[in-house]
């Protein structure tokens, strides 16, 4: 499938700004069922790009700008083919050790009823045991399309009947984690029947003899070609798309819009 990306990040500000540093976790690396064909980031105003990787293996670009600065846009544009692989992940840069993925972060800490609930989704062996618990999350939680409250923990979310889909799959990290799966956020896009204001978030779980495996409770189902694989963190924020510091006073008005179009 081919996947047209459009995704735009503009922010304002009320006062201008010194000096803008930030880091993108925009770009999507190929793997064997994944091929970046064009992707380009542009900037409005002028600044230096440095290309990179983080400690994740994410490709990632810094941004450097001196002011002053009133407002700035950051666009990406791209297209990706992508072909289907039962949402096992092969050939994506894996500097780190699976065990690694198994640490909890504040936001995805699980407590006693996250862990019960993943135990008595059931299942014979850990492949099985992470599909019902995607099943059973997706299940029992509405996903809802809107920007995610900051800070809201897996705990806190657990007692919600609807998430966002980045609290559905931190909450799918810290209960993969009770069963022993190493388990890790992952930033991207999704050609959904919805239109989403942010980049879409799911989760892949590290299963022995097989490697990455996605899950996204969303749908209840593996990604598939009509996903856009870009950066893995911990939880959310160690996959966010752009993060960063800003020298100066005021206030930030931030405004993001995401299109995903696809075809044969």
């Amino acid at each position: 499938m081919r996947l047209v990306v459009d995704h735009r990040t503009a922010y304002r500000f009320s006062q201008p700004q010194e000096r803008l540093v930030q880091l993108l976790r925009l770009r999507p690396a190929d793997t064997h069922d994944q091929t970046v064909a064009s992707w380009r980031i542009d900037v409005s105003c002028d600044a230096h790009l440095r290309d990179g990787r983080d400690g994740f293996g994410n490709l990632v670009t810094m941004l450097y700008a001196e002011g002053p600065i009133d407002a700035v846009e950051i666009a990406v544009t791209g297209e990706v083919l992508t072909s289907h692989s039962d949402g096992v992940v092969r050939g994506a840069p894996e500097p780190l050790p699976p065990a690694v993925f198994l640490r909890p972060t504040p936001v995805t800490a699980p407590d006693t009823s996250i862990a019960i609930f993943a135990r008595e989704a059931g299942g014979e062996g850990m492949l099985d045991q992470l599909h019902r618990l995607n099943r059973a999350m997706h299940d029992r939680f509405s996903c809802i399309i809107g920007r995610p409250e900051p800070g809201l923990t897996a705990v806190e979310a657990f007692e919600r009947e609807e998430m966002t889909p980045r609290d559905l799959a931190q909450l799918f990290c810290a209960a993969a984690r009770t069963l022993g799966a190493p388990a890790r956020y992952v930033t991207g896009y999704h050609l959904g029947e919805w239109h989403e204001p942010t980049p879409h978030g799911w989760a892949e779980a590290h299963v022995n003899g097989l490697g990455w495996v996605g899950f996204d409770p969303c749908a209840g189902l593996s990604p598939q070609e009509d996903y856009v694989r870009v950066a893995v963190g911990l939880d959310a924020a160690g996959a966010s798309p752009v993060a960063g510091s800003r020298l100066g006073e005021g206030e930030e008005q931030l405004a993001v819009d995401v299109s995903v179009t696809g075809g044969d």
